[in-house]
């Protein structure tokens, strides 16, 4: 097996163990900010591993007219054999199609979620721009209010950052509970949330098909709220957020894309965990299986990184 087959092989891999695998560690929430690092890492360890096997089609097919068996033989003597044979047509033929399928399937991935994230980012600084024109702003607030009867409170990452809350809102929560909700937001826009799930919706909308992509966009997105949620309770408590939660929840009212809505994704799972917090053993239990899955899957992705630069240094 070459280095490219591998590095193919072990990305599959990745792809097709890991979100089964996270799903049942992150989805109570117990340690989500750990949980988010694992998604990140099981998607991008995915994405590099890919990358660089398109990288390695490429590069075999160019330098193996180039340079002499010796060579090549020295580099695949400690990580496999080629793809193609050295000397025959039909060997290359396969290769310089399957670097170009590969290199092909990587360029368009690419190009579509740079479109869909420069969309994104076009939609959302639009929408931070009108409620800033439309709304109003009270004193000690630290938010815009919208005037609209369903009670809604978002972040929307700008220029400036702006945090959205609805009159409906207003009217439906008490002092500490809009004080709870204002503090989840601030903690989306601290955390630069906004960014890293719109980096992952991007890869998710391009390639929808993939779980892997598509279920760590979703994963990512409540686990987040989960972390806002955390940040939230420790400065107001649990009672003001879980409250304050409850009474702007509408099936309803959309948030408007790019947002993070306080009261928008997992709401009652959230809940749960508000009401019910985890023990000392099931968190370190849980933290100790997810540290697992990060030191394996970066393992594997540095090694295998290691070889591509230990071959790429021989030519």
């Amino acid at each position: 097996m070459s280095l490219a087959s591998a590095l193919l092989l072990y990305g599959s891999v990745v792809a097709v163990l890991g979100p089964p695998v996270l799903r049942r560690l992150t989805r109570a929430g117990t340690a989500p900010r750990l949980g988010v690092l694992a998604w990140v890492v099981t998607v991008v360890s995915a994405l590099v591993a890919w990358t660089a096997s398109a990288a390695m089609f490429v590069f075999e097919f160019a330098t193996v007219w180039r340079h002499s068996d010796e060579a090549l033989r020295a580099c695949y003597a400690v990580f496999g054999t080629p793809v193609h044979p050295y000397d025959h047509t039909a060997g290359r033929v396969v290769t310089f199609g399957l670097a170009v399928v590969i290199a092909a399937g990587v360029g368009v991935l690419s190009w579509r979620t740079a479109r869909v994230l420069m969309a994104m980012r076009r939609r959302t600084r639009a929408h931070a721009k009108a409620v800033r024109m439309v709304g109003r702003r009270m004193p000690g607030l630290g938010a815009v209010v919208l005037d609209a009867p369903q009670p809604q409170a978002y972040a929307v990452a700008g220029r400036p950052d702006t945090i959205v809350v609805t009159s409906g809102a207003l009217a439906a929560l008490s002092g500490d509970q809009l004080a709870a909700v204002l503090a989840h937001e601030r903690a989306h826009l601290s955390g630069r949330h906004g960014a890293l799930t719109a980096a992952l919706n991007g890869i998710a909308a391009t390639a929808p098909r993939l779980g892997i992509f598509r279920d760590g966009s979703a994963e990512v997105g409540k686990l987040l709220e989960m972390c806002a949620d955390d940040t939230a309770a420790r400065e107001h408590g649990r009672e003001p957020l879980l409250g304050g939660l409850l009474a702007i929840v509408d099936a309803g009212a959309r948030t408007p894309a790019g947002a993070l809505g306080a009261a928008g994704i997992a709401v009652l799972a959230r809940a749960e965990r508000l009401v019910a917090p985890v023990g000392a053993l099931r968190l370190a239990t849980t933290r100790t299986a997810l540290l697992g899955v990060i030191v394996t899957t970066l393992g594997g992705l540095l090694l295998a990184t290691a070889c591509v630069v230990f071959c790429v240094s021989i030519f």
